[in-house]
């Protein structure tokens, strides 16, 4: 799978009642965007692809990402299995290590050696009945050895909340061939005031989260930069607002940094809603 274009990172439609996905879903494919990206915190996720797939022919629905401590490699091999038989070429299964304090929470302990883990689960997805082909998966990668594990075991990699200076050192580190497919987090809010309100809303949980924090860190941010909501200069690179031309920007300057693919994600003050206004301004603009 080479994707390519704009594509739609939205909790919206993993959460929001099906009918209403599968008419979002539909409206997106017609405006252009190429891949629908949906998160996971558990529960059952394929029914979720199963829903977009379904009201749409042609564009992909992905994982973004799919938590490998919350779903077994057998359950992630059937369920890839059934929906790459009624739509194929057209699921992607992004996969995850998630965050200690995420895992550990309900089951203390248990989160170690996640490199370890990933290679183990990839292990195991080889040998699956069916396999689940290496083109049909990325990861989760912000850090050389994940970046190197994408690279040599997937179809390459689609980092979360990184800056197009990230996308430049990834794209290094996978080479030519792979994909990349960075997430990119936009607010349609031209004032700075309201535009970083919201973005900070949307960081809050993620600057406690190390494998964000250490990744900031890595590309120059600073303790100052992460602590207290984040800094004006943190949010500003990692969340794009303004205009729908700031968006393009941004977009554009993951590509120019060699990203294949880039996932918009849409931040207003309802995490779980459809913003149908939104998607339609950026169509103009991204697609």
């Amino acid at each position: 799978m080479r994707l390519g274009g704009t594509g739609i990172w939205s909790a919206g439609l993993r959460f929001g009642e099906a009918s209403a996905v599968a008419e979002a879903s539909a409206e997106l494919e017609e405006l252009g965007y190429s891949a629908l990206w949906i998160p996971d915190i558990g529960g059952e996720v394929f029914p979720s692809l199963g829903t977009m797939l379904e009201a749409t022919s042609t564009i992909v629905a992905a994982t973004g990402i799919l938590n490998i401590w919350m779903h077994t490699p057998g359950e992630t091999a059937a369920g890839f299995a059934d929906l790459s038989g009624e739509h194929p070429d057209r699921v992607l299964l992004g996969l995850g290590v998630s965050h200690a304090a995420l895992i550990d929470a309900s089951d203390p302990g248990r989160y170690q050696q996640p490199l370890r883990v990933m290679r183990e689960y990839l292990d195991a997805l080889d040998t699956a009945t069916p396999p689940v082909p290496r083109d049909a998966r990325v990861l989760a990668a912000l850090g050389s050895r994940m970046l190197e594990l994408a690279r040599d075991r997937s179809a390459g990699a689609h980092p979360y909340l990184v800056t197009p200076e990230h996308t430049a050192i990834a794209r290094e580190a996978l080479g030519a061939d792979s994909l990349l497919a960075p997430e990119q987090a936009v607010v349609l809010e031209t004032d700075a005031t309201r535009a970083r309100q919201l973005a900070r809303g949307h960081l809050s949980i993620y600057l406690t989260l190390p494998n964000y924090t250490n990744n900031l860190r890595r590309l120059g941010f600073t303790d100052a930069d992460i602590g207290d909501g984040g800094s004006d200069r943190l949010v500003d690179a990692i969340v794009a607002w303004g205009d729908e031309g700031a968006a393009q920007r941004r977009v554009q300057q993951h590509r120019d940094a060699g990203a294949d693919h880039v996932a918009v994600q849409v931040i207003t003050d309802d995490f779980s809603a459809l913003p149908l206004a939104e998607w339609r301004r950026l169509a103009a603009a991204l697609i």
